[in-house]
């Protein structure tokens, strides 16, 4: 597993940059809360009024704001107009692939707040988010629409990495355990005309389900199966994923999930989970700052290392368990069920 890059802290002014980058990280989130990118590839470079003027700003600090921006390599400044670097464009504009702006927003409202909160975990155990509160959001169909976006922006960077990792034509029926409103499922019914896909998630996610498979052209493949996977069965499948799932849970429930995907596969199904799983050194900054996250916003979860995965696999019945990386910090780990 590849090591994060971690900031200088060999001098003072390193370690003053290190707690002073979370301001780096606001300035973004506030571009993509403004939707600025998207705004400038819309009506082209701006000038600094022209901006003011389309996102309906007061203008104090914009300046240094976009110039931030700048200097942080979203934006570019030439002829005293604004225009969005070639990697903003890439990954900042709009909702579709490859952009991660919608995960960016809900990363802003959602997860960026609670971090103020670490302080008061450690000392407690207790989240800064509470079960009550994700009951109120899942009853609240705006909130739940910014959750679902989220979700997208992290399934359309993993979804590609997935399709190329898996050999996905022997199936006939795949099953997103956990799988929101189908981001990932349109992504693997599209790329795979044969197949048909369900989703099983809390029952407040069917709107937002078929919806979005309706958009996408896949919801004559694409059936949503409403339930609760600690008390109902999962339906029966070729190939089940459990992505960013059994990081919610403690060690006794993803074991749990883990024996459920096992009794519902079909005899040679395909056990595939994704996380941002630690490594034996505990050396990826960034999967240690996801399992923080993890404690800061659920009861009980936390990033979790591949060999206890492993464990549960084999215990579960799984005779074949292999893992692979599909980037420097998620990793994919395939399990298979004895024909």
């Amino acid at each position: 597993m590849t090591e994060s890059i971690v900031h200088d802290t060999d001098s003072a002014a390193g370690i003053i940059r290190l707690g002073n980058a979370f301001c780096d990280a606001q300035a973004l989130l506030t571009a993509a809360r403004l939707d600025l990118f998207t705004v400038l590839a819309e009506h082209g470079p701006a000038g600094l009024e022209r901006v003011r003027e389309l996102l309906g700003l007061h203008g104090r600090g914009l300046g240094d704001f976009l110039q931030l921006l700048v200097a942080l390599g979203l934006l570019e400044h030439t002829d005293g107009r604004y225009r969005n670097a070639p990697n903003a464009a890439q990954y900042l504009v709009g909702e579709q692939q490859p952009s991660v702006a919608g995960f960016l927003r809900g990363l802003g409202s959602n997860l960026y707040p609670v971090w103020g909160g670490l302080t008061e975990t450690l000392r407690t155990g207790a989240p800064r988010s509470t079960g009550e509160r994700f009951e109120d959001m899942l009853n609240d169909p705006v909130a739940l629409l910014h959750y679902a976006r989220m979700m997208d922006g992290l399934i359309q960077v993993v979804g590609p990495l997935l399709l190329k990792a898996v050999e996905f034509h022997q199936a006939q029926i795949v099953l997103d355990v956990g799988g929101c409103r189908g981001n990932l499922l349109a992504q693997l019914l599209t790329a795979h005309p044969h197949l048909h896909g369900i989703v099983f998630d809390l029952p407040q996610m069917r709107p937002l389900f078929e919806s979005y498979t309706a958009e996408h052209g896949v919801a004559d493949r694409a059936s949503f199966h409403a339930g609760d996977f600690f008390a109902d069965p999962l339906p029966a499948a070729d190939v089940i994923v459990l992505g960013h799932v059994l990081h919610n849970w403690r060690p006794q429930a993803r074991e749990h999930l883990v024996r459920a995907a096992f009794q519902a596969l079909r005899p040679g199904g395909t056990l595939l989970v994704h996380d941002r799983m630690l490594d034996d050194n505990l050396s990826n900054v960034d999967n240690l700052l996801a399992s923080l996250m993890m404690a800061l916003v659920t009861d009980e979860g936390a990033e979790y290392p591949i060999a206890e995965l492993r464990e549960f696999a084999g215990a579960a019945g799984f005779d074949s368990v292999r893992h692979q990386q599909l980037d420097d910090n998620e990793t994919l780990v395939i399990c298979q069920k004895p024909a």
